[in-house]
């Protein structure tokens, strides 16, 4: 019977659905999260009668034919770049993107990632790293005697020295946008990657056209609304529960016809 693999298409449908659910509710505190949502589309179908298939020598043609469905199948799991609200942290490494952007960072393998996580710290070289201990591009580095650091919107990092009341400028943050932000690969440490879906990075100064400013002592908070995740959670479950009734039923089915021989 088809309905036995169609309920279990079904199923692990919405095994996935409650994967993605749970990873959401799971990083609902993870800094600069960008929730998931599964998509999902029908699988191929059986044309047991071909709509406008000829119905007779008249020349009169079938108006709905016969096609049977076959199941779901997962096509996507979407990332929702909308932006989280921002938490005051008061530390002055704490960096959050008001707008569009990714912060870069260079891994120890040489490649380009990027993030929006600007929970930064300080190396023992005195470069702003990642929390990771990755260098966050271009590669900052504030002086060992510095007593004060501060990033404007524009991504400018200044620091005095002691004594000295004028600002010196240790660097600037650049900035990338991509084309399609949801085609970036995420690669786990808050850290995405560039994909030929997502586009090439454009690069540039923060505050710049098509770039968010930066807002220093504050972060990026996970944009996923847990109400609507247990939501979404308990409909998956309800939709997991009736597949499984369609194949209980298709097996008490199997078992009448099989009493019957």
């Amino acid at each position: 019977m088809r309905s036995l693999n169609i309920a279990a298409t079904g199923m692990l449908a919405q095994q996935t659905n409650v994967e993605v659910i749970s990873n959401n509710i799971a990083n609902m505190n993870t800094t600069a999260y960008t929730r998931r949502r599964p998509e999902f589309s029908d699988l191929l179908y059986q044309n047991l009668r071909r709509v406008g298939a000829a119905s007779s020598d008249a020349g009169t043609i079938v108006p709905t034919g016969v096609q049977l469905g076959l199941g779901v199948k997962t096509t996507a799991v979407y990332r929702i770049t909308e932006q989280g609200s921002v938490q005051n942290t008061d530390n002055p490494l704490d960096l959050a993107i008001q707008g569009k952007g990714y912060f870069q960072v260079k891994l120890p393998s040489g490649e380009t990632a990027y993030t929006r996580d600007g929970s930064f710290q300080l190396s023992d070289k005195g470069e702003i790293v990642t929390h990771e201990g990755y260098q966050v591009m271009p590669g900052i580095t504030v002086p060992k005697d510095a007593v004060g650091v501060s990033v404007n919107a524009s991504g400018q990092v200044l620091y005095k020295k002691d004594g000295s009341i004028e600002s010196q400028e240790a660097g600037t943050f650049k900035m990338a946008i991509f084309p399609n932000e949801a085609g970036l690969e995420a690669r786990g440490d808050n850290l995405f990657m560039e994909t030929p879906a997502s586009g090439a990075a454009t690069e540039g100064n923060a505050g710049s056209t098509g770039f968010g400013t930066l807002l220093q002592g504050f972060l990026e908070t996970s944009n996923v609304n847990v109400v609507a995740e247990v939501t979404n959670l308990i409909s998956a479950q309800r939709a997991y529960e009736m597949n499984s009734k369609v194949i209980s039923t298709s097996d008490e089915m199997m078992s009448t016809i099989n009493q019957m021989k």
